[in-house]
Formats: structure tokens, sequence, C-alpha cells
């Protein structure tokens, strides 16, 4: 969303984003080997009013099988302690919930993964950014040995509040 919208919501008056607080990003993935993946990554980005929000979210496959989320101000993965198990060769929905805060903090709510809710609750800051919009992003990483994979994302579902 933003000045040029893939989803037909422009907001050249800038007053839809600023009203936006809780977002839910909602999928299925079929990944044929999952221990071939290093990570998963699920993103959802919010940039308003000069700041960059960035709730990342990694499937840490290799090094622990983990949730991880991003330090948008130190820019590395932080553990959550949380278990990240996808199924190899299955689909597998995951459901992402976050939140800008009303003053203005990055809060990562919980993530559910085929049915297990894990509540994280971390809460971040943001970083200055000169730009206006809502992405969300998925990406996949190979391993150290650059094995081959693949993945099917399908029923993609992004809502907000």
């Amino acid at each position: 969303m933003g000045g040029q919208s893939t989803q037909g919501l422009f907001d050249k008056d800038h007053t839809l984003i600023p009203s936006l607080h809780q977002f839910t990003y909602d999928l299925y993935f079929w990944v044929d080997d999952v221990n071939k993946s290093q990570a998963m990554e699920f993103d959802i980005n919010q940039f308003v009013n000069g700041k960059s929000y960035i709730w990342g979210h990694e499937c840490r496959i290799d090094g622990g099988h983990e949730w991880d989320t991003w330090d948008n101000r130190a820019q590395h993965w932080v553990k959550s302690g949380v278990a990240c198990n996808p199924v190899s060769k299955a689909w597998n929905h995951l459901t992402i919930q976050v939140e800008r805060t009303t003053d203005n903090r990055l809060l990562f709510r919980s993530i559910t993964l085929n049915g297990k809710t894990a509540n994280i609750n971390r809460y971040d800051e943001p970083t200055n950014r000169d730009w206006w919009g809502v992405t969300i992003n998925y990406q996949i990483d190979g391993n150290v040995n650059k094995d081959v994979y693949t993945v099917y994302i399908d029923r993609v579902s992004f809502t907000y509040q």
C-alpha cells in the first residue's frame, strides 16, 4: 500500500497508513525438504511518519529449528526460544500477529504454526526511513551446501486494523 499500490489502496493524503496498528499475515506454505533450508523468513513492514517498522520473523532451521525476530536498531536476529518445526512434503499453516503500539513501538505478538500458538510479546524500536507504505515479504535462504529445495506459498492473507 502507499503511493504505488498493487492492491488498489492508495494513500496520497497520508491518512490511511498512520491509522493502521495491528497486522495479521496468514498463509500456507509447502516445502519438499525442510532440512535443506537454512531459514524461511516472513516479514511485515510499515513505513510511516519518517519511521521504519520491520517485523521480521525467521524460522531458523539450520542451528536449532527456532523462531527468530528482527531487532530493528541492532540489525540482527533475536532468538525467541520458540520451536519452529514445519513439516516436509505437507502444507504448513502460519499466522503472524504484530502491532505498532500507540507509543510507536513494534510489538511482536504471536506466531501460530500448524495450530500451535506461541506468544512472543517482544517490543522493539523503529528506525528512521523516509518512505511511505506497508509491505509483506517472504524469503527462503539456502543452507551452506546450497542444496536445492522447493517451497510453494498459497492462500496468502494480510489484514490490518
